[in-house]
């Protein structure tokens, strides 16, 4: 019997020996592995996030970011698995569009961190209302402000020059539409390029520059109202006009811009990146006005894309994903070295940079960038909600049937948006 309780002390002491051991091992390996954050990124957002991790580190040693890039689509397929399945799989931060975060934030109200209970509503002030009224979901600030699309018309300065006619003399989307019956009639060039058939982005511009989308503020839908009326009459105006060259996909838009075919681009300030890099030989040929308004003196500011950086509740880094994208969201070189991919800051401590207000030979040498900073503060908020691309879906479809003239404007919006109160119930 006492040679059994010796063996059974042994066995036992030894036993708590090895699960101490492992204990020891997996505590090590924690700590060694805690500064540690992934990142889920898409394109021009990786380089910019791998330097800002670099300088971060020298203040933070130990410090390191492993960016994971993924197709833009694929994040969300990954991060809508991720989340119905309670956040497994998940990385620390992750990139999410303007379009798509609110969405996410209502279907799934514990996904994203709560920045606020962080401190970050001491920074609230560096960025523009529209952009941090987006990212306020349920009184909970879910995200980190990035790149934002304030709006412009880039247009080609040698074929209004052609035509007699003054870029800066537009101000109201009549004049607009005059303006390309001049250059049409004089050079035989169409306006514009837009795919009628496929995208609205025209149409969301002038939503976004009268305070509205497909919904406002209240989740009521807005197919069918004046605002509505309002950007679908010009549309469909341009169109009938034949003022329009129909660029079915993104490679004939930018292709019609870059040719000469047509003689302006309504856009965002990201266009600005794809035109100097696929349009080299066009340099000196580009200008950019401010958004025509609807009305002598209205609101020429709307927004057309823009994106902003989450942290996962599901992480167990919490506050060092937040330390990180504080520094991120904050540092004026991190947004310098974003603006040579193309994306626009939104951090508005930087505008006072000497490249806002430098003429750029690319573009006649006007000093584009102070067009787009002058109306950051003049952008409307307005609300996505969850059912975006439900909206999306039945917008274009109402344009589609507005242009072709198979529906009058009036009956094609009020039939989309009986569709798609249907599909949202």
């Amino acid at each position: 019997m006492k040679k059994v309780k010796v063996m059974s002390l042994i066995s036992i002491v030894l036993i708590f020996s090895m699960l101490a051991a492992c204990s020891g091992g997996s505590s090590e390996k924690t700590s060694k592995g805690d500064k540690k954050l992934t990142a889920w990124a898409w394109n021009i957002n990786v380089p910019v996030l791998e330097a800002a991790a670099e300088r971060f580190k020298k203040e933070n040693p130990g410090f390191e970011l492993e960016v994971i890039e993924i197709g833009r689509e694929d994040v969300y397929s990954k991060l809508t698995t991720g989340l119905q399945a309670g956040g497994q799989g998940l990385p620390d931060i992750v990139l999410v569009e303007d379009d798509r975060i609110q969405g996410y934030a209502e279907s799934y109200p514990k996904a994203f961190l709560d920045l606020s209970k962080y401190g970050f509503d001491v920074h609230k002030d560096k960025f523009p209302a529209s952009k941090t009224d987006l990212l306020t979901v349920n009184n909970k600030v879910v995200g980190f402000p990035f790149d934002g699309g304030p709006t412009g018309v880039f247009y080609r300065s040698d074929i209004f020059e052609e035509a007699g006619v003054k870029a800066e003399d537009i101000q109201t989307w009549d004049q607009f539409v005059e303006a390309g019956k001049a250059i049409k009639e004089k050079t035989g060039k169409p306006m514009l390029g837009l795919d009628l058939n496929n995208d609205d982005g025209l149409y969301r511009m002038m939503m976004n520059q009268q305070g509205s989308l497909y919904f406002d503020e209240k989740d009521e839908l807005t197919l069918s109202s004046q605002e509505s009326m309002n950007a679908a009459k010009v549309i469909k105006q341009l169109k009938d006009e034949g003022l329009v060259k129909n660029t079915v996909g993104w490679d004939a838009w930018i292709s019609a811009m870059v040719s000469g075919e047509v003689a302006t681009a309504p856009s965002g300030a990201w266009l600005t990146g794809s035109i100097t890099g696929q349009g080299k030989d066009t340099s000196g040929k580009w200008g950019v006005i401010p958004f025509p308004a609807f009305e002598e003196g209205g609101n020429r500011a709307s927004n057309l894309g823009g994106s902003n950086y989450v942290i996962m509740n599901s992480t167990d880094k919490k506050q060092e994903a937040y330390d990180f994208l504080e520094f991120f969201s904050t540092d004026e070189e991190t947004q310098l070295e974003a603006m040579k991919g193309g994306l626009f800051p939104t951090l508005n401590t930087i505008y006072d940079e000497p490249i806002f207000t430098e003429k750029q030979e690319f573009f006649s040498g006007q000093p584009i960038w102070s067009t787009f900073t002058a109306q950051m503060d003049s952008i409307p908020s307005v609300n996505y909600t969850g059912n975006y691309s439900l909206a999306m879906d039945e917008s274009i479809k109402a344009q589609s049937e507005s242009v072709s003239g198979k529906k009058t404007m009036k009956e094609a919006y009020k039939a989309a948006e009986k569709r798609l109160e249907n599909r949202i119930k």
